[in-house]
């Protein structure tokens, strides 16, 4: 296996696993459980590859994926009950899974030469989109959305990282492992920490002076 395929194959299961902690929160049934994960595991790769014109979407050329993202969907079912607090396992796996996915979109761009914007665009799609569907399906406020959050930003971050030590000379492999640690330290001071961007405010109208007689 390639080093792009492990990096797709490691998303696509850590998503999974987002997906159906989701799904769980809905109380949904199993085939609910394995549509959201499967749904969150190859969004954004789907995604990435439909938009580059890729000879094949990657889960097509390897179906094993689908069956990695059922698995974790049943994994999870029978098995998340037993977290003391899925909420936050789900907002870490998803951490997790981000600075893997944003990779993976980072190095397929690269592959095709793409310019370093569509590099950038392709990383932060493959990384939020899927847990986008997720959220929006399973009617939860996208974690991508949410007032301050480091989320986008982040895989904004570690693609921009990589697209500069790529710049610089360095190997592939090196800006993947740039845009990857990039991508989880900002994610993690976020949850960690509380990391947050300005939110834009609206001023409160100005009381009126009386007139003057």
């Amino acid at each position: 296996m390639t080093l792009l395929g492990a990096l797709d194959f490691a998303s696509v299961a850590v998503f999974a696993l987002t997906g159906a902690l989701v799904a769980s929160r809905s109380q949904l049934d199993i085939v609910g459980f394995i549509f959201v994960a499967c749904l969150t595991a190859v969004g954004g790769g789907t995604l990435r590859d439909v938009l580059l014109n890729r000879d094949m979407v990657f889960w097509i050329t390897d179906p094993s994926i689908l069956l990695a993202a059922v698995a974790a969907a049943v994994v999870v079912f029978f098995g998340a009950h037993l977290l003391e607090s899925r909420y936050r396992t789900l907002v870490w796996l998803d951490a997790f899974a981000l600075s893997i996915a944003v990779p993976a979109g980072v190095g397929v761009a690269l592959g095709m030469a793409q310019h370093w914007a569509i590099v950038m665009v392709m990383g932060v799609a493959t990384g939020c989109f899927g847990g986008l569907m997720r959220d929006v399906v399973c009617n939860e406020v996208p974690l991508v959305l949410k007032q301050g959050e480091i989320y986008a930003t982040a895989a904004f971050a570690g693609a921009g990282a990589a697209v500069l030590v790529f710049w610089l000379g360095h190997s592939t492999g090196s800006a993947l492992m740039a845009c990857a640690a990039v991508t989880f330290v900002l994610r993690a001071g976020a949850i960690a920490f509380g990391w947050g961007l300005p939110v834009y405010r609206t001023k409160p109208p100005q009381p009126q002076s009386p007139k003057q007689n």
